[in-house]
Parts: C-alpha cells; structure tokens; sequence
C-alpha cells in the first residue's frame, strides 16, 4: 500500500512538473489603437467635434455680436430695452453654457459607443490567442507592474497578425500620422 501511495505521489509531482502554468502578456493599447477600426472611429470622432466646435463658435459669435451692440447703444437706451437686452445676452451665455455640457457629454457617449466594439473585438482575439496556446494568464503589460520576459511570452505579434494590424505600423508611426493630419486640418 505504501509502495502505491509513493508511486502515486511521485507521478502527481512528475505531473505537476511537467504542467507548468504558462503565463503571456500583451500590449493592450497597442492593439486597440492601431486597429483599422480605430482609424475610422478617429474619423468620426473629429467630425463630431469639429461640428460641436462649429456650433459653438457661432454661438460664441451671435453672443459676441449681440454684446457690442449692447454697449453701443446702452447708454442711450431706455432703462426697460437695457433689461431686456441684458436678459437676452444672459439667455445666450446660459445657452452657451448648457451646450457646453450636453455636447461634452454626448462626445463622450459617441466615443464609449465606437470604442466598445473595438475593445470587445482586441479582447476576444486574446482570448481566443490564450486558449488556442493553452495560457492560463494574460497579462496585460499597461497595467501590469512588473512582467518577466523569460517566463511569460508576449501574444501581441500574434494578436497584431490576428487584428489585421500591419507589421510597420507602430504607435509611433500612427502619432506621426495624426500629427501630420493635425498639420493638414490647421494650414485649411
């Protein structure tokens, strides 16, 4: 009975020797945002704040308009048109103000809207990259404080490959990228 029980502990250690847990890691962000459908949500994303940035410039314009005409012509004006010139230029700032905030918060809205797809579709390349090579962990390398190379194998070649990333496209180039379009959208 012992010569068993020795022989089964001794296969469970083998075992456990030879199962080693495999560990992997990833760059999340990296993934995320050279994604060619990053690219897109980029797109939609300045055309929505260029149109918000419109309409409140020229909401900052009507108010502008409006408040030097106010001052020309306050001191000659009746007691009742001021009040009602100061009320309306109150109003505009009012409506300033609100737009500010409603727009701010459905740019946010937009953004968690178009990113949650993209996030969605990073993570289940991952997911699917760790279960095909048997990891029981993936670290992500933002988050993570501290990875040993020599003992974790980074997935994100892999996921780059899955996710239709080209292989010169780096974070890098894609800063020098929309740096360039920033460039091009000013000199208009």
């Amino acid at each position: 009975m012992k010569k068993i029980l020795l022989i089964a502990a001794a296969a469970f250690v083998s075992f456990s020797a030879l199962a080693q847990p495999k560990f992997a890691h990833v760059n999340m962000n990296e993934l995320v945002q050279l994604m060619p459908e990053m690219d897109q949500a980029r797109k939609t994303m300045e055309t929505s704040s260029k149109e918000a940035q419109e309409t409140y410039q020229s909401m900052v314009e009507e108010f502008n308009s409006k408040y030097q005409k106010y001052e020309q012509t306050a001191s000659t004006a009746s007691q009742a048109i001021r009040e009602a010139k100061e009320k309306e230029l109150s109003e505009i700032q009012q409506r300033i103000g609100e737009f500010q905030q409603t727009i701010q918060a459905e740019l946010q809205q937009k953004q968690q809207e178009l990113m949650a797809p993209i996030y969605d579709k990073a993570q289940k390349t991952v997911n699917d990259i760790a279960k095909a090579g048997g990891y029981i962990y993936v670290f992500d390398i933002t988050a993570a404080l501290y990875i040993d190379s020599a003992q974790s194998t980074d997935i994100t070649a892999q996921a780059r490959k899955a996710l239709n990333i080209p292989d010169d496209r780096t974070l890098e180039t894609l800063a020098q990228e929309l740096q360039a379009a920033q460039q091009a959208a000013a000199a208009e």
